[in-house]
Order: C-alpha cells, then sequence, then structure tokens
C-alpha cells in the first residue's frame, strides 16, 4: 500500500459458525464478514473488532443453493413440497416415501457404514416407508458394498441387539443433550414411551430403499429432495442445508472450532448431535414419524440459513473497494 501510494481495503471472511482460531480477528481489517453470534464475541472478544466493522453475513455457499432456496422458498409450503417432488422425480427417488440424504466427506469416511444399516434397519422395524441416499464420495468400496449387501440380514442382527438392550438404547437417546432442543425432547419422549409398552415394532415392515451415490456435484437438489440430513459437522454442509430448510443429524466432528458446529444446530433447533449408529437410527425414525417436528426443525434451519450470503459478500467487497478506488483517485488528483 505504502510503496504503490494507494490505501488497499483489506476484508476478512470467517467460514465457521461455532469458533476460529484467534489470528483470524485483526481489529484493522476494513470489513469482517461473520456467520454467527459465537464468532462476533469471538472477534470482538479476542480481536477487539470493533462493531462497525462486522457484517453479519451468513456462511457463503455455492450459488446453487441460493436458486433452490429461491425456487423452493419453504419446504412445509404447498409450493414448497411441489418443488420437492418435482426435484424427486428429477433423482428418480420415489416422492411416496420419505429421503434421508446421508453423507460422510467427500471421500465417504467414517462410521458411515454402519449408521447406513442402523437407520435402514430401525425405518424397516418401524414401519417408515423411505429411501436411503447415501453419498460415498469417491470410497467405491463402499458403494459396491452397499450395492451388494443382503438388507434382511442387517435388519435381523439389528432387531437382535436392539431387543437384548431396549432399555439401554432408549436411556442413551434420551439423556444425549441438554441443549437438544424441547420440541425435539418431547418427540423422543413420547417413541420412548411407546417402546415401553411394546409398541415400538410394526406389524408392516417398512418400504426401504438405499441407493449408494459416488461423488455428488449436485448436492443442493439433493438437499431439496431430502427430508432430513445425516453427516458431520462440517460448516459448509451446515450452512448448506440450513438455506434449503434441512432437519439435519450431526453425527462426528473434527476436534477444535467444528465442536463449535454442533452448538449451531441444537441451539437452533433444527436438529441432535449423536455419534453411536444405533442410536441415530432411533431417532431419525423418531422424526420421520413426526410430520409436525419435522415442519418446526426445517422453519428453524431456515431462520439460520443464507442461501446469498456468498453474493451479498461479493457485491458488498466490490462496492467497498469501489469507493476505495473513487478515494485514491481523489488523493491522487489532490497531490499533483
Amino acid at each position: 500500500s505504502k510503496k504503490l501510494q494507494r490505501d488497499i481495503p483489506f476484508f476478512t471472511v470467517v467460514t465457521d459458525f461455532g469458533s476460529g482460531h484467534v489470528t483470524w480477528f485483526n481489529k484493522d481489517v476494513d470489513k469482517m464478514y461473520l456467520a454467527s453470534e459465537p464468532i462476533r464475541q469471538i472477534a470482538q472478544n479476542r480481536g477487539q473488532v470493533p462493531d462497525e466493522k462486522i457484517v453479519m453475513s451468513g456462511l457463503p455457499i455455492r450459488y446453487d443453493f441460493a436458486k433452490q432456496a429461491d425456487a423452493m422458498v419453504d419446504r412445509t409450503t404447498e409450493q414448497g413440497k411441489a418443488h420437492q417432488a418435482k426435484i424427486r422425480e428429477k433423482l428418480n427417488i420415489d416422492p411416496s416415501k420419505r429421503m434421508i440424504l446421508v453423507m460422510g466427506g467427500g471421500e465417504g469416511v467414517g462410521s458411515l457404514s454402519d449408521i447406513v444399516d442402523e437407520v435402514y434397519a430401525k425405518l424397516r422395524t418401524q414401519g417408515v416407508d423411505a429411501t436411503i441416499c447415501v453419498v460415498c464420495g469417491r470410497n467405491e468400496k463402499l458403494k459396491s458394498d452397499l450395492d451388494a449387501r443382503c438388507w434382511d440380514t442387517v435388519v435381523s442382527q439389528s432387531l437382535q441387539s436392539y431387543e437384548t438392550l431396549k432399555s439401554r438404547f432408549w436411556t442413551k437417546v434420551l439423556s444425549l443433550h441438554a441443549h437438544r432442543s424441547r420440541r425435539i425432547q418431547l418427540a423422543l419422549d413420547r417413541a420412548a414411551a411407546k417402546a415401553e409398552r411394546g409398541n415400538d415394532i410394526a406389524d408392516v415392515p417398512g418400504d426401504v430403499d438405499v441407493i449408494p451415490l459416488g461423488f455428488v456435484s449436485n448436492m443442493a437438489e439433493y438437499m431439496v429432495a431430502a427430508d432430513v440430513l445425516v453427516s458431520k459437522a462440517g460448516p459448509g454442509t451446515i450452512a448448506e442445508a440450513a438455506a434449503v430448510g434441512l432437519p439435519v443429524m450431526v453425527t462426528s466432528h473434527l476436534p477444535g472450532q467444528e465442536a463449535g458446529n454442533v452448538d449451531i444446530v441444537l441451539n437452533g433447533g433444527f436438529g441432535d448431535f449423536c455419534e453411536d449408529p444405533e442410536t441415530i437410527g432411533l431417532e431419525i425414525a423418531c422424526w420421520l414419524q413426526d410430520s409436525q417436528l419435522l415442519d418446526v426443525m426445517s422453519q428453524k434451519a431456515r431462520k439460520v440459513g443464507h442461501p446469498h450470503a456468498a453474493e451479498e459478500i461479493a457485491v458488498d467487497i466490490g462496492e467497498t473497494t469501489r469507493q476505495w478506488m473513487e478515494r485514491n483517485e481523489l488523493k491522487r488528483n489532490s497531490d499533483q
């Protein structure tokens, strides 16, 4: 800046919800774009960034999500349901069933296989008709294993384990998180009471399909088509789900700053956090049998979502830069 004899603006865009390294927050920046109140508090308390330099923009995500959010608006309305049905038809997904989107990152790693098994088994035994789309990423072995899996054996093994340790599983479900939303907790309480009465196994098994996917480039469409997302606590994934009002079950997080992303989902009331595959399956089955709960979670997700954040940040940076260029030009002219 000194060498060129002109003022050059400096911007910071923080792409995490829950936490961030102190070096990200410098009070001398011209503008700082943030996605959540916890990050704002870090910027002000640790970085001493003044309020007038902070823009609460939301987390920037791909433009595909803005297009889908604009087309669907609210998935709980007739317009939203019609758009979801249209996208499902495009993706060859049965519109009459619930759809669960399961992700483990671009490489399809983690306990994805066990989670798919337990979600499948719990939906079958509780009589929920559903399609499970599994994003395997570049993990071709997982994709081929799911294609060849004997799902009757999966259900049999899961049911045997569940019947032996039923009370322990429900105790685990009900005691997971003090920060779980009251509405989700009430739904789980009812499901636990039903299990205690012995009414948790359906007379007619659910009709459940599993569709293994490779690396997905049209993720916005799959999130619109889904009723629930099962994924790790990546900030981008959470922001994408919130942009299209999609409830989230978080299954893992990296140590450190990703842990704070879990709180965005819990405090926002649009999902839960669980690492145990069988407990994940129980809770997902509970959610999918409560349409009102899904609607409430979807509405809360939309409150967190900022589908146009990337566009708005780019426009604001461009406008601010233009103002600085005009200022530099005036300064240059006055020096001549």
